[in-house]
């Protein structure tokens, strides 16, 4: 992928080694006694980048995934430096959020439209954030409260070595996916989906969860045909590790990974041939009308 010398976004909240927001014990939404083992197997299963890998646990716990308004008030959501990150990670991660900057205010704009940009809060450990407290471990997420996507880099490693995903645009892909959760949050759908949880069972949930993510997955997909069209910057197997990324970090190969039995009824982000498909989808087309999984009879 041939990012170097192409436009950082200014969208970025450079909090590694700030300490802003690390504070305070506990589990994400309150921490209601899932135990260590609870927590392994809900964060494996989330572990596929969704809005927020915290609403897993608030479902497994019986909560809210949401803080109310005085509580996004009381906490801190970090620091803005004013400095861009200058190591290559950092700039990187600038790089691809300054591009989905350029892909989906052109692509609001056709629609007459303002776009909204997302921030991207780069941070290591943990961090206080408008939806409770994000963890390293949880992977990258999006938190509707804020608007914020939230990224410990270190999870460059993870998706590399444990979940079998190595290569820049994987990375991409991952902070693709979580800006099309920010779309969601744009159009409704995220506050829908926050409507439907006290109306619809757990299991009614899940499966609403799962179409929520293959839509951010097809979304990805349509920034990627529209980054390419308009830079030329994907090198040969690009794509490829785009949809590798996407395989692996499907429902059930996250549980074959974690020693248990492949569930359907438990998955809230998709098989792997599913997140494949619709980011397939996204990618082959351009265009965000093909992405409703919500009216689409079989995902």
């Amino acid at each position: 992928m041939k990012w170097e010398g192409q436009r950082e976004s200014d969208n970025v909240e450079d909090d590694r080694g700030a300490g802003g927001g690390r504070g305070g014990g506990g589990l994400p939404i309150g921490g209601r006694g899932l135990g260590l083992g609870g927590i392994v197997i809900a964060l494996l299963v989330s572990w596929a980048f969704g809005i927020n890998p915290m609403t897993v646990l608030g479902l497994m716990e019986g909560g809210g995934g949401v803080l109310s308004p005085a509580e996004q008030r009381e906490r801190p959501t970090g620091r803005t430096t004013g400095d861009k990150p200058q190591d290559a990670a950092g700039r990187f991660a600038t790089v691809v959020l300054a591009d989905t900057e350029d892909v989906w205010s052109a692509y609001f704009a056709r629609a007459q439209k303002p776009y909204e940009m997302p921030r991207l809060v780069l941070y290591d450990g943990r961090h206080a954030t408008a939806c409770g407290t994000g963890e390293a471990a949880m992977g990258p997420f999006y938190c509707p409260g804020d608007r914020k996507v939230y990224l410990d880099l270190s999870f460059n490693n993870t998706l590399s070595q444990r979940l079998g995903a190595p290569g820049d645009f994987a990375q991409a892909y991952v902070i693709a996916h979580e800006v099309g959760h920010h779309i969601q949050n744009l159009l409704g759908t995220s506050a829908k989906m926050e409507a439907a949880r006290g109306r619809v069972s757990e299991r009614e949930y899940k499966a609403l969860s799962v179409r929520l993510e293959l839509q951010a997955d097809c979304l990805a997909g349509v920034w990627a045909y529209h980054s390419q069209k308009g830079k030329g910057w994907l090198e040969q197997g690009d794509i490829e590790e785009a949809l590798n990324a996407a395989s692996q970090i499907g429902d059930d190969t996250l549980q074959r990974q974690a020693g248990r039995a492949v569930v359907p009824e438990s998955f809230t982000h998709g098989s792997s041939a599913q997140r494949v498909a619709w980011f397939k989808r996204g990618l082959e087309a351009g265009e965000m009308k093909l992405c409703d999984t919500f009216r689409s009879g079989s995902v």
